[in-house]
């Protein structure tokens, strides 16, 4: 018995080491990792991709230590033709199988990254995405947005005081003589009138007084004859 036990121990060892070992033959090595689209001014640590960039890098995680990638860039529609190539290039990963490519930039348009390395095992990473760097851009400060002079240091005069002192100009000191109120007819052409009859008036009285004066001194002199 204990014969048998020890047999069907070993069997079932070996069963396990075949399985482990078909498991691992069944992750190629080098297909585990993954890259990502990063905008240039992503930390490298973070491992979600960021598929709407400006200036971007490539980011790349997990794989084999001190593998050699060949990558490239295509135009996807609606951007130029598909399938040609708009930038590509190599990048040797560290130990840890992590590596970062210098930053990049391209035409605002879509694009697809294609990512091909050694010891690849099937379908080479891919990776689709865009460019916009007209909608990245900060508003540029426009002319009016600034005053155009600079503010007086001294604070102006209070609206009051002007208008306080408007009356006194006006009505003029006790000593101002009133000005004539102006007639029904009109302004200062009916004063002059007025002045006019009166002077008239003031000769016809010294001509009638002046003939009253003949015609007393004739009668006068008529009863002494």
């Amino acid at each position: 018995m204990r014969t048998f036990s020890s047999a069907c121990t070993v069997v079932a060892g070996v069963a396990v080491s075949l399985l482990l070992g078909s498991v691992a033959h069944a992750t190629p090595a080098g297909d585990n990792g993954t890259v990502k689209i990063h905008d240039a001014r992503t930390g490298e640590a973070l491992r979600r991709n960021q598929p709407h960039v400006c200036t971007f890098y490539l980011d790349a995680f997990g794989f084999d230590g001190r593998q050699q990638v060949d990558w490239r860039i295509v135009q996807m529609p609606p951007t130029g033709s598909k399938g040609t190539v708009a930038k590509s290039d190599s990048l040797d990963l560290d130990g840890d199988g992590h590596g970062r490519s210098a930053d990049l930039t391209l035409p605002d348009g879509h694009y697809k990254l294609v990512w091909n390395f050694d010891g690849e095992h099937g379908r080479a990473k891919h990776k689709v995405f865009w460019t916009d760097c007209e909608g990245d851009e900060e508003p540029s400060e426009k002319p009016g947005d600034k005053p155009s002079e600079k503010p007086s240091d001294q604070p102006s005069a209070p609206a009051s005081s002007a208008s306080a002192s408007a009356p006194a100009a006006s009505t003029g000191g006790p000593s101002a003589s009133p000005s004539p109120s102006p007639s029904p007819n009109g302004g200062s052409g009916d004063l002059a009138a007025t002045g006019t009859s009166v002077a008239a008036a003031s000769v016809a009285a010294a001509l009638l007084l002046g003939a009253g004066g003949l015609l007393v001194a004739r009668r006068r002199a008529r009863g002494r004859s």
